[in-house]
C-alpha cells in the first residue's frame, strides 16, 4: 500500500512540474507533425479533440498552455507535457487510471443502500480522478451528518491493480449518533417555547423519534429552522421579528448538541388601509376587493397577504390577463403599529416556457407527470395554470411533496419550469376489521397499487371474510386509455353471502364491469359503466320473509351505468378545502331479469376552522324507480356500517314484520358533520383526532304496509375517531353511539380499518 501512495504523489509532483513545458522556443511555429506518447487506452483522434491543436496551424507560448490546460480539464489525464521539436509536437501524457471496482467498508448503521443515495460519480469503467474521490467522499460524510453521525469519518483508499486499473475502498468509521439533547429560545414572550419547537423541523431527541432523523444535529436544518420561524412570526402579525443568532454546543462527550436560538420579537402590527390598485385601465378593482381576506384592525399575517395575491391573481387570470402581476406593497407605520397594504396589479412581461425540468421521479414515468400539467414547452406563462398543475400532481396520490419553481430561460421573456417530486409509497395492503352485533368479528384484506409499474395504472385485489360473508374482487384501471385524456377500465367479483346480516337466504353474485371516463372541463369529470353480473338466491329458510322467497332463483343484471363529478377540492385525499358534488345513475334493463332506474346525488363541503382543524359536511340522497319490474331486496338501499357509523351494515331500513329480515328502501339520505383536529401529541406521529354526527334514513320499499315495518324516522349517531398515519400505513379507528334510532335497527359501536404502504 505504500508503494501505492509513493506512485500518487509521484504523479501529482509530475502534473505540477508539467505546467511549464519547454516550448519557449515556439514562438509563431508551424506545426507539421504531431507525436503522441504514453497513450495506452485512449485513441489519439481523443487526445487531438481536447488539445485543439492539429497539424498545419501555427502556435505559440499561449495557444500551447490552453492546450495543455484542455488536457487536464478533461480528467482523462493525470499528467501531461507539451514539447515543440522543431515543427513537431510531442505529447507526453500519463493516463488515469480506469476504477475497477468501488467499495464501502465498516458502515455497521448506516447500510449500503442508503449510502448508494449519494450517487457517487466513481463507477466502474469510470476514469478515475482525485477529484472525483474528493467530491465522493463528501457526499458519503454528508450522508452520515444527515443520519446524525457528526463525528464520521470516510477515508479513501485506492488499490493499484494490473493494466492501469485501480480500487477505490472508502473506509467509514462511523463513531456514535449526535443527537439534539436540547432546543432552547431566549427572547420569546409571546409564544411557549413548545410551541415554537413544534414550528421547526430540529426535534429533542425522544424515544419515539426512532422512525425519523430530525433529532439529529444537522447544520442546515438549523438555518432552515430560523426562517420557518421568521415565517411562524410573520404569519402572526410580527413585522419586526429577526432571529439575532442560532448556535450549536456540542457536549464535552461529543455525544450531544445543544442549540440555542436567540429571538427578537418586536410588536404586533394589525393591517391598516387595505386596497387594490392597477395600472391597466380596463381592470375593475372594485371587484377585485371583494376577494380581499383581511380588513382594517385584523392581526397583520403574510399568510392572508400571499392568499389574497394568489386569489386575485387567478381571477385576473380567469378573466384573460396571463401577463399581468400583482404586487403587495405593505407601508409600515411603527408608531401606530399598523400596516398598510395596496395591491398593486401591473402588466407584466411577455414570458414563455422555455423548458420544463422534472426531477425526483424515481419510480414515475415522466410522461405520467408531464399529462398531468396544463403548459407545456412554447405556452405563454400562466400562474393560474401552474396552480392547477400542482393540484393535479398531488391529487395523483403518488408524491410525498410536489414543488413546482420558475428558473430564468436562455432570454429575459423566457423562463424554465423546475418540477421537483418525492415519490411516496402507492402500494397498499389494506386491513379491516370491525365488530358486529349479529355476526361478531368482520375481516378484510385488499392490495392495491395507484401506480402500478410506474405508469399510473391502477390495480385492486381485495378478500372479505366474515363468518356469513365472502367476497372477491380484481380491478384495473389505464388512466390515460390508448394516450388520450380516457380512463379505462375493468372490475370483476365474487360475492358469497350465507345467511348474511340475519338475512334469511344465501345469495352468489359473479359480474364484471367495464368503465371509461374523461374530463369535460378542468374540474368536471363524466363516466360510463356496463355491468353484467348473475345472481343466485338460494338456501331460503321456510321461514322466511314472502318478500325474499318471491326472489328465489337465478337471474342476470345487465347495468348501464353514468357518473357527473365536480371537483374543487384543494386535495382529493386530504382535503383542507372546498368543494365537490356529482350525480349517480345506473339503468338496469339491457337485456336480463332484473330491472329498475337508481339515481343517487352527493356532494361535500370543507372549510379550515383555523390551523390544522377542518370541519367537513357530506351529504347523499338517493331514489329508485321501478321500470316494469319489482325492484328486488338485494338491489335496494341500505345503510349502516362506515355509511352511518354506530349501525351495522344494512342495520337501518324496512323490515318484514314477522321474520325482521332487513328489506332495504328504495329512498335514501344521509350526511355527515365531521371535525378533524390536532390532538397536541409530536408532529411526527400525525396523529389526528376526530369528532362526527352521522345522520340518515332508508324507506320506501314498496312492499305492502302491513307486512312491513318501516320508517321515515331520523337516525343519528355521534362519536369520536382517531386518524393516524403510521410508518406501517393509515389506521383509523371510530366509536360511534346510535342515540336516535329505531326499536328495529341493529347497532355497531366500533369501526375499525387499517392500511399498511409499501
Amino acid at each position: 500500500m505504500k508503494s501505492v501512495k509513493k506512485t500518487f504523489v509521484l504523479g501529482l509532483l509530475l502534473a505540477s512540474s508539467s505546467v511549464l513545458p519547454q516550448y519557449a522556443a515556439a514562438a509563431g511555429i508551424t506545426v507539421q507533425k504531431i507525436e503522441i506518447k504514453g497513450s495506452q487506452r485512449i485513441e489519439r483522434e481523443t487526445v487531438l479533440s481536447h488539445l485543439g491543436i492539429r497539424p498545419g496551424e501555427e502556435v505559440d507560448p499561449e495557444v500551447l498552455d490552453q492546450g495543455l490546460k484542455h488536457l487536464f480539464e478533461s480528467g482523462l489525464f493525470v499528467d501531461a507535457h507539451l514539447e515543440m521539436r522543431g515543427s513537431t509536437l510531442v505529447i507526453a501524457i500519463v493516463e488515469n487510471p480506469i476504477v475497477n471496482r468501488v467499495a464501502i467498508e465498516g458502515n455497521d448503521d448506516v447500510s449500503d443502500e442508503n449510502l448508494m443515495k449519494a450517487e457517487l460519480s466513481l463507477k466502474p469503467r469510470q476514469v478515475y480522478t482525485l477529484a472525483r474521490v474528493k467530491s465522493d467522499t463528501k457526499r458519503l460524510q454528508d450522508i452520515y451528518r444527515v443520519k446524525g453521525y457528526f463525528g464520521a469519518v470516510v477515508t479513501p483508499k485506492v488499490i493499484q491493480k494490473d493494466q492501469n486499473r485501480v480500487d477505490v475502498v472508502f473506509e467509514v468509521r462511523e463513531g456514535k449518533k449526535t443527537a439534539v439533547r436540547q432546543i432552547y429560545f431566549v427572547g420569546n414572550k409571546h409564544y411557549s417555547t413548545s410551541r415554537l419547537e413544534s414550528t421547526i423541523q430540529t426535534k429533542e431527541t425522544r424515544w419515539y423519534r426512532f422512525f425519523t432523523n430530525d433529532d439529529n444535529y444537522d447544520p442546515d436544518r438549523v438555518a432552515y429552522d430560523q426562517s420557518l420561524l421568521r415565517k411562524f412570526y410573520l404569519e402572526h402579525g410580527y413585522a419586526d421579528f429577526i432571529v439575532k443568532s442560532a448556535v450549536a454546543e456540542l457536549s464535552l462527550d461529543k455525544k450531544d448538541f445543544y442549540i440555542t436560538f436567540t429571538l427578537e420579537e418586536g410588536e404586533r402590527y394589525t393591517f391598516g388601509k387595505v386596497s387594490v390598485s392597477s395600472q391597466i385601465k380596463d381592470i375593475d378593482t372594485k371587484s377585485l376587493e371583494a376577494l380581499l381576506t383581511m380588513k382594517a384592525g385584523d392581526w397583520y399575517s403574510t399568510k392572508d397577504l400571499e392568499k389574497t395575491t394568489t386569489k386575485i391573481t387567478d381571477a385576473l387570470g380567469d378573466r384573460g390577463y396571463a401577463f399581468v402581476e400583482v404586487q403587495p406593497k405593505p407601508e409600515k407605520n411603527t408608531e401606530n403599529r399598523t400596516i398598510d397594504l395596496v395591491f398593486e396589479i401591473q402588466e407584466g412581461p411577455k414570458v414563455y416556457i422555455d423548458r420544463v425540468v422534472i426531477v425526483g421521479n424515481d419510480r414515475t414515468d415522466e410522461e405520467v407527470i408531464r399529462r398531468e400539467l396544463r403548459f407545456h414547452e412554447g405556452d405563454a406563462f400562466n400562474t393560474n395554470n401552474l396552480k392547477i398543475s400542482e393540484t393535479r400532481l398531488k391529487n395523483l396520490g403518488y408524491f410525498k411533496k410536489v414543488n413546482i419553481q420558475r428558473e430564468p430561460g436562455k432570454a429575459p421573456d423566457q423562463t424554465n419550469i423546475m418540477i421537483e417530486v418525492e415519490e411516496d409509497s402507492t402500494g397498499e395492503l389494506s386491513f379491516g376489521g370491525g365488530f358486529s352485533t349479529s355476526d361478531g368479528p368482520l375481516a378484510s384484506i385488499t392490495f392495491s397499487e395507484s401506480n402500478f409499474r410506474g405508469k399510473g395504472q391502477q390495480l385492486s385485489v381485495g378478500l372479505t371474510v366474515a363468518k356469513k360473508r365472502q367476497e372477491f374482487d380484481i380491478s384495473f384501471t389505464e388512466p390515460y386509455f390508448l394516450g388520450k385524456d380516457l380512463a379505462a377500465g375493468f372490475d370483476l367479483y365474487r360475492i358469497r353471502q350465507h345467511k348474511y346480516m340475519d338475512a334469511a337466504f344465501d345469495q352468489r353474485i359473479y359480474g364484471a364491469r367495464f368503465r371509461i371516463g374523461y374530463m369535460l372541463s378542468e374540474y368536471l369529470n363524466q363516466g360510463w359503466s356496463y355491468t353484467i353480473q348473475q345472481e343466485e338466491i338460494s338456501g331460503v329458510k321456510d321461514d322466511a320473509s314472502r318478500f325474499i322467497k318471491e326472489q328465489r332463483g337465478s337471474s342476470i343484471a345487465s347495468i348501464l351505468g353514468h357518473t357527473l363529478l365536480y371537483d374543487r377540492r384543494d386535495n382529493r385525499i386530504d382535503p383542507t378545502e372546498g368543494y365537490f358534488s356529482g350525480l349517480a345513475n345506473d339503468w338496469a334493463g339491457l337485456g336480463g331479469k332484473i330491472k329498475y332506474l337508481r339515481n343517487k346525488i352527493y356532494g361535500g363541503w370543507y372549510y379550515p376552522l383555523m390551523d390544522q382543524v377542518v370541519f367537513g359536511l357530506k351529504g347523499n340522497y338517493g331514489h329508485m324507480f321501478e321500470t316494469g319490474k319489482k325492484i328486488r331486496v338485494a338491489d335496494r338501499f341500505t345503510l349502516g356500517g362506515e355509511t352511518l357509523r354506530g349501525f351495522e351494515m344494512s342495520g337501518v331500513g324496512p323490515r318484514d314484520k314477522a321474520t325482521g329480515d332487513p328489506l332495504g328502501g328504495r329512498q335514501y339520505f344521509s350526511a355527515t358533520a365531521e371535525v378533524l383536529f390536532p390532538l397536541g401529541l409530536p408532529s411526527e406521529f400525525d396523529v389526528k383526532g376526530a369528532t362526527f354526527c352521522d345522520m340518515g334514513s332508508v324507506w320506501n320499499s314498496g312492499d305492502p304496509s302491513k307486512d312491513v315495518h318501516e320508517s321515515k324516522k331520523l337516525r343519528a349517531s355521534v362519536g369520536f375517531g382517531l386518524r393516524w398515519k403510521s410508518p406501517m400505513g393509515p389506521i383509523s379507528i371510530d366509536v360511534a353511539y346510535a342515540f336516535k334510532k329505531d326499536k328495529r335497527d341493529k347497532t355497531q359501536p366500533i369501526l375499525f380499518g387499517f392500511t399498511t404502504r409499501f
